[in-house]
């Protein structure tokens, strides 16, 4: 697909320094080097200066907040050479907090460290990640999926003992068997499914009033991305789909997901919603979906800027789908 890498947390060729994760001796230097930068995670949502342009903070190792972390630091890459940690003050409370504002689909609260300067707050990712440059969303993102890991999986899932951090965040050992632990990332198909000039929308129960997206569906043990692409249409709309063809892929750390953009041509047009995967469904064509994209449709709100639903959408419409 023209513009694959463009997608929103991809494309910024992050150094990611594999190869220095299991030398301590590296990894000791790089945390002590005034070079080096921590960037700063609480409950998941990233250290970010929120006025427009965004940009994600890099504070110097020694900053006194950084003693608030509970964990080891997780190398995310390096910059020019040099290295970038994430770290987590979770254990934190801020002063009044509302734990209701907390984890709703667009989690609109800003919460800010009386040791950081008034212009940096911690932010829902989803909601500012179109306000980010390419390098800044992938350090965010990467953080915040691995930081979620670590923060699902302390124990073993062979024997049960509780494991530590190892290979500098990218990996959890247990000490009682030996088993190693690595970060799960789950494959999820989402579907640019098209009859004619129309593509296939559909929304969930829950969503905001007139959200809707593509479907889209985990791939299961066993089976292809085009077989998953299949399945999950005829699932969740009772359509048929013939060919498939992959475009795009992103990163989506809403946990851990990586989301494989495909387009499918459908050989059914009727639509028959199974209520328990979905709310509703229907066929858009290319002169209603850019009224949907300008906003003046009565029903339908433009797919959300910065997740590949809209990448995806939006080339269609561009003609600039390969």
């Amino acid at each position: 697909m023209k513009h694959a890498e463009r997608v929103t947390f991809g494309g910024s060729a992050l150094d990611r320094a594999g190869e220095i994760r299991g030398d301590t001796v590296a990894i000791e230097a790089a945390l002590s080097n005034d070079t080096s930068r921590a960037v700063l995670f609480w409950r998941g949502k990233p250290l970010i200066t929120p006025e427009r342009p965004a940009r994600l903070v890099r504070l110097p190792m020694d900053h006194p907040v950084l003693e608030a972390a509970t964990a080891d630091p997780i190398l995310l890459g390096r910059e020019d050479g040099a290295a970038r940690f994430a770290f987590d003050i979770s254990a934190w409370v801020p002063d009044g907090l509302d734990e209701t504002a907390l984890g709703g689909f667009l989690d609109a609260s800003e919460q800010r460290h009386p040791l950081l300067s008034d212009a940096m707050a911690f932010v829902e990712l989803r909601r500012v990640m179109t306000w980010l440059d390419a390098r800044d969303a992938e350090l965010a993102a990467t953080g915040k999926a691995i930081l979620g890991w670590h923060e699902t999986h302390q124990f073993c899932a062979c024997c049960g003992q509780e494991t530590h951090i190892t290979q500098a965040g990218w990996q959890r050992t247990c000490a009682a068997c030996g088993g190693g632990h690595f970060p799960r990332t789950d494959p999820v198909v989402i579907m640019l499914i098209t009859y004619g000039n129309s593509v296939l929308m559909g929304r969930s129960p829950g969503w905001p009033e007139g959200m809707y997206s593509l479907l889209a569906g985990f791939v299961e043990p066993g089976e292809t991305l085009e077989a998953a692409v299949r399945r999950e249409v005829f699932e969740e709309a009772g359509v048929h789909v013939g060919a498939v063809n992959y475009l795009a892929s992103q990163p989506w750390p809403f946990p851990a997901s990586l989301m494989f953009g495909c387009e499918g041509v459908a050989t059914s047009q009727e639509i028959t919603v199974d209520p328990v995967e979905i709310e509703d469904a229907l066929w858009v064509n290319r002169e209603e979906m850019m009224e949907i994209f300008a906003g003046n449709h009565e029903k339908i709100l433009p797919a959300r800027e910065g997740a590949i639903a809209h990448f995806l959408l939006e080339n269609w419409l561009a003609d600039t789908l390969e």
